[in-house]
């Protein structure tokens, strides 16, 4: 991806001097957390499960504050992401003024080990998240070297899918559609709310694939192998791939963010189209 020497987004929060711990048992959300962003993310929720503290009415303590010195590979790699957040912005801002709406720009939190947030306390093992009560993106850039280790989905554009799709659920967010797939899930069964979840999932890819088609215009972004990068990493992160490698079989009610041939497809969608009426996701059942 081409993104060196341009602008840099000044949404970006970073908490990587910060420190939390905090007691208590976890919580039911916080166990639903841990289970959907584990498998979201390529971490066995069983490992998550040990020891890990979310989600609890005990504000978290800081137990130490202060500058954080980054390596010059972490520092690219902020840097790099801060662009990344800033062409999210430029292309997402056009879009909504074209439909005659404002865009709220999102902040993205830089945090390491651990992090707090108006969603609970999340340790970095979880991943990348998007809280709609804080309207931002927290990510430990950490994640990027599991992302490319053993997910096997390395390249800067693979981490930026991942950053555009956290800004997908924000964009769901500002339209409504969150909130919308919320009331619903909790009036359908177990299976029928995973259903929606992996709608709302898929639709968070197609916008991802929308922000990279328009990126390219305005900015001329991509480089060979780019969208293989991206294609790549939406794979890696498909349900029945994650509880193949995490149980040796898959149990297709129990998905909450599709396949891997399901997050391809739709990142593809959107990234052809450029059309956000492309990613209607809730209307094609069958795909």
């Amino acid at each position: 991806m081409r993104w060196e020497g341009r602008r840099q987004s000044t949404n970006v929060e970073d908490r990587r001097g910060q420190r939390l711990r905090r007691g208590g048992a976890i919580s039911g959300v916080g166990l639903l957390a841990v289970v959907v962003l584990g498998l979201f993310f390529g971490v066995d929720p069983r490992v998550l499960l040990t020891g890990v503290q979310v989600v609890n009415t005990v504000a978290p303590t800081v137990s130490e504050q202060g500058p954080y010195e980054e390596a010059p590979a972490e520092a690219e790699r902020r840097e790099f992401i801060s662009v990344v957040l800033a062409d999210t912005e430029d292309v997402w801002r056009a879009l909504f003024q074209s439909l005659g709406g404002q865009y709220r720009e999102p902040r993205l939190v830089l945090f390491s080990g651990a992090v707090d947030s108006g969603c609970g306390f999340a340790q970095a093992a979880m991943g990348p998240f998007y809280c709609p009560p804080d309207e931002r993106v927290f990510l430990d850039l950490s994640f990027f070297d599991e992302l490319a280790g053993r997910m096997g989905a390395g390249g800067d554009f693979a981490q930026a899918y991942v950053l555009a799709h956290e800004v997908g659920h924000h964009v769901q967010n500002l339209l409504g559609t969150s909130d919308q797939v919320q009331q619903m899930r909790q009036r359908v069964g177990e299976a029928q709310s995973n259903e929606l979840s992996v709608r709302l999932e898929l639709q968070a890819d197609c916008y991802a694939g929308v922000w990279a088609h328009h990126a390219e215009r305005m900015q001329q972004i991509l480089e060979a192998g780019d969208v293989d990068e991206a294609l790549g990493a939406a794979s890696a992160v498909g349900d029945d791939r994650l509880q193949r490698q995490a149980q040796g079989y898959v149990v297709p009610d129990s998905f909450t963010h599709g396949t891997s041939e399901q997050r391809m497809q739709w990142f593809r969608a959107g990234f052809d189209s450029g059309d956000l009426a492309a990613c209607d996701t809730f209307s094609h059942r069958g795909a």
